[in-house]
């Protein structure tokens, strides 16, 4: 079975708020380790986190050997102050407390580093993205500074513009992407930045009457057919769902992303399989310190 290549261990994969009460007080260790011990009942032996505030998946990381599990987490992912990323990580002003912010993941084990460059979907309007992004100098500026340190970048990013300068700034992964166009994909394969996809955390809404259904069904709709465009290109794709996000349990959810990937490979499983694994050993051999 292949690795989850993008989850959050503090999630639970229904109620965002509800998972955080649970670590409110201190890690619930017994709630991580039945997850950890979850994904070694089901072979899955590689966990690349997405991060978090509250020491859950630093305490995963720290664990994560017990059950057979190579756990690479980038501690707390890092946004700019008043754009969207508190749910998941710390703030920066400046770029004196971005370094400060890296030299403390540095500090705490992280293995990368993990920095918001936009907002998420509006589940409800297929083509609006939440917030701005960041602008083309500063996403060059922070990654330059976390590759100075030895770390490889994983960028949460979502729309056209915003993917395409997260790609020209360098980074080693792009998370979601949602609403890319063609030549966003062409320079994916020129750079030999992965990408994964997260398709489960759309594809899954589906039919639950959590948001409109036309736009569900059309955001997912774009983004498989981009999946397909890249794996024609020889895009690197990384299979991750998003594990932990609503709709998207641990283990559960890498099985919904594998299908949702399948669905839009024109290749047999034997094919699908040699190149996402193929993308996940480039992604293991990037995603630690050098």
């Amino acid at each position: 079975m292949f690795g989850e290549c993008h989850g959050h261990m503090f999630m639970n994969g229904v109620n965002y708020k509800k998972a955080v009460a649970y670590h409110k007080n201190g890690v619930d260790k017994d709630l991580v380790r039945n997850c950890l011990r979850a994904y070694q009942e089901a072979g899955i032996t590689f966990f690349r986190e997405g991060g978090d505030y509250l020491g859950v998946s630093s305490f995963a990381a720290e664990i994560a050997g017990d059950y057979g599990i190579d756990y690479r987490s980038p501690v707390f992912a890092i946004h700019k102050k008043g754009h969207y990323g508190g749910i998941v990580g710390l703030s920066y002003e400046n770029l004196a407390e971005f370094v400060a912010l890296v030299e403390d993941a540095a500090k705490k084990g992280a293995d990368f580093i993990k920095i918001m460059f936009s907002g998420i979907l509006d589940f409800d309007e297929y083509g609006s993205i939440t917030g701005t992004s960041l602008a083309l100098s500063e996403m060059k500026e922070l990654v330059h500074i976390c590759h100075e340190e030895g770390f490889a970048v994983m960028v949460h990013v979502n729309g056209r513009e915003a993917v395409h300068e997260a790609i020209v700034s360098g980074v080693d992964s792009i998370e979601h992407g949602f609403y890319m166009t063609e030549e966003e994909l062409f320079l994916l394969a020129e750079t030999g930045t992965i990408w994964t996809p997260t398709v489960s955390p759309v594809g899954n809404l589906a039919g639950r009457g959590l948001f409109q259904e036309e736009a569900v069904e059309a955001i997912t709709k774009s983004q498989l057919e981009n999946v397909k465009k890249a794996f024609a290109l020889g895009v690197h794709v990384a299979l991750g769902s998003d594990a932990g996000a609503v709709t998207v349990p641990h283990v559960g959810g890498l099985y919904d992303e594998y299908s949702w990937l399948l669905q839009a490979s024109d290749k047999d499983r034997k094919r699908l399989d040699m190149v996402l694994g193929k993308t996940e050993q480039m992604l293991k051999e990037k995603f630690r310190r050098r």
